[in-house]
């Protein structure tokens, strides 16, 4: 009897320690983030909403969104399930593949922006099935970018 409440007691442990690698998964979840070049073709093909985050190194507010928006779970489950994020800083020096054309960092802000750079960050939204952009200016908190994110989905799908 006192070996079958050991086991018993052994099963409880290992199945609560179970729980608790599974909750520890789920919470520690991250964004894989691409590159322009990779990531827009990936949006492409998967027909997922390409996330452009442009930032620089220097971009106070930029880190701050690092730091809460995209760490946030609700967001970051957001944006794995109909988003490729794409992080782009345009005052690296690289080369950049738009359609037909090979640009500079500063060639494509202008082709994102319209030639009317707003600052950093900015969020622009390519929705893949539309062909269409959007932009949103500065840092966004947590609950107005998950907002934000639903609402881009909403306008991708309709």
């Amino acid at each position: 009897m006192q070996k079958l409440k050991k086991i018993t007691f052994g099963l409880f442990i290992l199945f609560v320690m179970g729980s608790f690698n599974t909750i520890k998964t789920a919470a520690t979840e991250e964004l894989k983030w691409y590159d322009w070049n990779e990531g827009v073709i990936k949006a492409r093909k998967e027909g997922k909403i390409a996330l452009i985050d442009t930032y620089t190194d220097w971009c106070h507010w930029c880190k701050v969104m690092d730091k809460n928006t995209y760490t946030n779970e609700l967001v970051i489950a957001a944006i794995n399930k109909d988003f490729v994020p794409i992080k782009f800083n345009p005052e690296l020096d690289r080369r950049y593949i738009n359609g037909g054309d090979t640009l500079s960092g500063r060639e494509l802000l202008g082709a994102l922006s319209g030639g009317n750079s707003s600052g950093y960050p900015t969020t622009y939204f390519y929705l893949t099935k539309k062909s269409v952009l959007f932009q949103e200016a500065g840092y966004i908190e947590p609950v107005k970018f998950e907002t934000i994110l639903k609402g881009m989905v909403a306008e991708h799908n309709k």
